[in-house]
């Protein structure tokens, strides 16, 4: 799993936000506070200065007319841009070691401090989430019946979801799924595809043939098809919060 986890490309781009607090995190944070509408962007392994989640994070706070949050949930531990594209240092990665670290027993309380942050004291109407690869899990989570903490959710390639995090979703759920994710089997997207339709939330299952995981958030620009697929990713997201939360 550390593999694909950590495959991809880099983006080239110049984000607009800046670096603010949301709670205690550090975060970066774009788009128009005067909307009512908050994304809170639930990061990849890579982290919340890694340049394509903030460009992507730019994107929707154009696209969507909201305020894009990208919390700090790794607390500045950085995992090197170039492993990316480098085969050894992916090789000498130390995924359990890392993942250890950022379990969902150490972040997700945080999560859920940053969602209530936007909710409780920036006074946020509607509140949606994204999360990409190890940002599904917590998305999930926000997502759970009872919870109240965010509008509806959407999420690409996620990482460690189960099928009890499945069974409790209480808002609509938009999963972005390549033909080809080891860490989001074959048996969870059937799983998922068999239970949330029963679970009387909307929902969205998004296909991506000849895609593979992470491509959502570091696919190729410059190939023809895994460009094609993040553009249609991130159009499906926009169009999801827009059509959920009522903005069009």
């Amino acid at each position: 799993m550390s593999q694909c986890c950590l495959s991809g490309f880099a983006w080239n781009g110049t984000p607009r936000g800046k670096e603010e607090k949301l709670g205690h995190l550090d975060a970066y944070i774009t788009g128009s506070a005067e909307s009512g509408v908050a994304i809170l962007f639930l990061h990849d392994i890579f982290g919340w200065r890694f340049p394509n989640n903030r460009l992507l994070a730019d994107h929707f706070a154009k696209e969507v007319n909201a305020t894009v949050y990208i919390p700090d949930f790794f607390h500045g531990e950085v995992v090197e841009e170039d492993t990316i594209v480098d085969e050894k240092k992916r090789a000498q990665f130390d995924f359990m070691a890392w993942a250890g670290r950022h379990s969902k027993e150490i972040r997700g309380p945080e999560v859920f401090e940053a969602a209530r942050a936007l909710k409780q004291d920036l006074g946020f109407q509607k509140i949606a989430a994204i999360g990409y690869c190890w940002g599904g899990w917590p998305a999930f989570q926000l997502a759970a019946k009872g919870r109240d903490l965010v509008d509806c959710i959407s999420v690409a390639h996620p990482t460690f979801v189960t099928k009890e995090e499945i069974d409790a979703v209480g808002v609509p759920v938009q999963i972005i799924a390549p033909e080809n994710d080891p860490a989001f089997t074959p048996e969870l997207r059937a799983y998922a595809n068999k239970v949330i339709p029963e679970l009387n939330v909307e929902y969205d299952y998004q296909h991506f043939p000849k895609l593979d995981h992470g491509f959502a958030v570091r696919g190729d620009p410059n190939d023809k098809t895994q460009k094609e697929g993040l553009e249609r990713a991130k159009n499906a997201a926009v169009s999801w919060f827009c059509t959920i939360l009522q903005l069009r």
